[in-house]
């Protein structure tokens, strides 16, 4: 069990595969990209299935989810879902992608024994997608979201950020498209989390302004505290259901006490939460030779130390070292 000291059960596994990405979204990294990690930096398939394997059958974990950079770039993904899926108890599995992949991989990976995914779109217009992520690519994005969804990686969710001046004014757009296409949309609060390190409060679209947009065209019943878990998305029936409609309020509403998960980052640390920024390394004690016990050891260690929260109320408040694209989101 990974437990800490405020009685939070880590169950939720979020699993970097790479650090790389072939989007260049202006609120994760620079236009020139960033320094890569070096190939020998990087855990083998085999070191991430042992480290899962581990998480697993030794420390609990019930969910697991791969995450980038962009995940798809990793050549040994479909193998390392096929064998994951093969684990007793077997986990859950889902993946968190930018979608550009997805048209020629989503059967291959649900034959593998994936559950579903989460797409990043953050617009409708071809244009504001150019300008946001630097790519012209957003017709690959809305063709592998419709092959995840005829491939059965259901639900398939849709995760938006909203950036003032450029796609702020979509949020009811985005979700009258999602509900025609039976796509689960979640908002997603702006995070510090840039290599650029230009995140400002004041500047970022809440919560509460997403929900203020969505009102003028939508009826929002919110579903409650008990539903929602420790799911980091509020939810709210749209229009009265089925389709609802999530915001995940990271900044302006933190769920710091609800979390349930750990972080593995493609070169093999260890991170309590996406902002911290200590990390524990399991890479050196697979290299090591260390028997699994040991693993387990540490990892437990490491996660007992877990902060009570993010800390992004603090005034002092520090960004991490590493952006989103390093640490997996």
């Amino acid at each position: 069990m990974l437990i800490d000291t405020y009685g939070r059960v880590a169950t939720d596994l979020r699993v970097s595969l790479t650090d790389r990405c072939n989007l260049r979204c202006t609120y994760c990294m620079p236009e020139e990209g960033l320094q890569w990690l070096a190939k020998p930096d990087l855990l083998t398939d085999d070191e991430i299935v042992r480290l899962i394997d581990i998480a697993v059958t030794s420390l609990g974990i019930k969910e697991v989810r791969f995450t980038g950079g962009e995940p798809l770039l990793r050549p040994g993904l479909v193998g390392i879902v096929e064998r994951v899926a093969a684990l007793a108890p077997r986990p859950q599995m889902s993946l968190t992608t930018n979608g550009i992949g997805l048209r020629r991989t989503a059967p291959a990976l649900k034959a593998a024994g994936l559950d579903r995914v989460n797409v990043s779109l953050d617009t409708l217009r071809p244009d504001v997608f150019k300008t946001l992520t630097r790519r012209d690519r957003h017709k690959d994005v809305i063709e592998g979201l419709y092959a995840a969804r005829e491939a059965g990686l259901t639900p398939v969710k849709v995760n938006s950020v909203l950036m003032p001046g450029l796609n702020a004014d979509e949020a009811p757009d985005l979700l009258a498209w999602a509900v025609e296409h039976d796509y689960e949309l979640r908002f997603i609060e702006q995070m510090p989390l840039d290599a650029q390190h230009g995140w400002k409060r004041d500047g970022m679209i809440t919560a509460g302004d997403i929900l203020t947009s969505l009102r003028t065209r939508f009826e929002l019943t919110e579903e409650g505290a008990e539903k929602r878990g420790s799911a980091p998305a509020e939810r709210w029936l749209v229009d009265g259901g089925p389709h609802v409609v999530g915001v995940i309020a990271s900044v302006t509403r933190p769920f710091c006490s609800a979390c349930d998960r750990t972080r593995l980052t493609a070169d093999g640390q260890v991170r309590t939460c996406l902002f911290a920024r200590e990390e524990t390394d399991l890479r050196a004690a697979l290299r090591s030779g260390a028997p699994d016990e040991e693993i387990a050891r540490i990892w437990r260690l490491a996660m007992w130390g877990k902060k009570a929260g993010a800390g992004l109320d603090d005034p002092t408040f520090v960004q991490p070292d590493r952006p989103m694209s390093a640490i997996g989101g």
